[in-house]
């Protein structure tokens, strides 16, 4: 068995102990009550991360990391032509386990991370290094967390904001490198949308609090739509005020607003207000009118840099249906650049 094989059966058996864990909460063993610590932990540390949100992560890279799902993601590739190398990840935090897929497919090429880990979620990451090298030992020099300066690498996968990315581009563009930087999600209602289809959007609004890149953060709606169908479909997340962290940004920023008299809708968990920009403060999501889905189509086409998903039903090429955003697949990669790409071409 080559080492490619090990690292291969060893994020499977991560997934079997995260579909396990996550289906049973029943589970007692020694890594089970590990991750029950890390759960707790990653939650003490960083209050968006509660413990439903880190479930629902838990379970979503348990269902991926099947041996017919990673062999479905690697089979377009050619893993033979990679040339081992070592590359720095600088990861994210506003999710759980969001840089997991760079770290993923770091190490299922055959490469080894040097990663520098968020303070906002430096916790689940390192259970699953633990995990990972309890079931394949080789792995241990292949992952390497670094709390100082990165150094003796030869590429970069760097995600941040549109202001770290210009530090990211001074230190690390004359190497290879992905650097990304913000992106938003947003929706297109034409108004025949099911109420179905408006609850499932809730998911993708609220999902995280709002946090990650495929979090909806705008709609565009036609003109006249009614906007109370939109309300009493995503009732059912109103609980999602009661969260303390969330309710202080929603009694903020609607005050803002209001100070600001700018006109806003309201329904008690979720401010609506008309807005040109994608990217919507939490407890807030924008809106904006369209005259006709043609100019629509070509505008979204024109602002493509900007965006992530786009959630509608037979109308954006690549759409994606209601309530999924948060639910990607292995090869749905993050600004489109496939990652496994450049690390074998690099």
């Amino acid at each position: 068995m080559n080492d490619h094989h090990k690292t291969f059966i060893a994020f499977v058996k991560l997934g079997e102990f995260l579909r396990e864990y996550c289906s049973s909460q029943q589970l007692k063993n020694e890594w089970s009550e590990k991750l029950d610590g890390a759960v707790a932990l990653s939650n003490h540390k960083n209050g968006w991360f509660t413990k439903e949100n880190v479930l629902h992560a838990l379970k979503n890279w348990g269902e991926l990391l099947t041996k017919e799902y990673l062999s479905e993601w690697l089979s377009t590739y050619d893993l033979d032509q990679n040339r081992p190398k070592t590359v720095a990840l600088i990861l994210a935090g506003n999710i759980p386990l969001v840089g997991f897929h760079d770290f993923l497919s770091v190490l299922i090429t055959g490469n080894t991370a040097l990663v520098k880990l968020s303070s906002n979620d430096n916790v689940l990451i390192t259970f699953t290094k633990e995990y990972l090298i309890s079931i394949e030992p080789l792995l241990k020099d292949k992952i390497v967390f670094e709390k100082e300066k990165l150094e003796n690498f030869d590429a970069v996968i760097a995600t941040g904001s549109n202001n770290t990315s210009r530090y990211f581009e001074h230190y690390f563009g004359k190497g290879p490198h992905i650097i990304r930087k913000n992106r938003n999600s947003v929706a297109v209602l034409t108004g025949q949308e099911t109420t179905i289809q408006l609850e499932n959007l809730g998911e993708d609004i609220f999902r995280y609090y709002g946090l990650g890149c495929r979090s909806v953060s705008k709609m565009f709606v036609p003109k006249g739509y009614d906007f109370d169908i939109f309300f009493k479909s995503i009732f059912k997340y109103s609980d999602i005020i009661n969260q303390n962290k969330y309710s202080n940004n929603y009694d903020y920023n609607k005050a803002v607003y209001l100070m600001s008299e700018f006109k806003i809708l309201d329904n008690g968990f979720l401010i609506l207000k008309e807005d040109e920009s994608y990217a919507s403060p939490i407890a807030s999501l924008f809106y904006e009118y369209y005259e006709t889905l043609s100019e629509l189509k070509n505008r979204l086409e024109r602002d493509k840099e900007n965006l992530q998903c786009i959630v509608s039903q037979g109308i954006i090429k690549n759409e994606i249906n209601f309530g999924q955003t948060q639910q990607p697949s292995l090869s749905d990669y993050a600004d489109g650049v496939d990652t496994v790409d450049f690390l074998l071409k690099t």
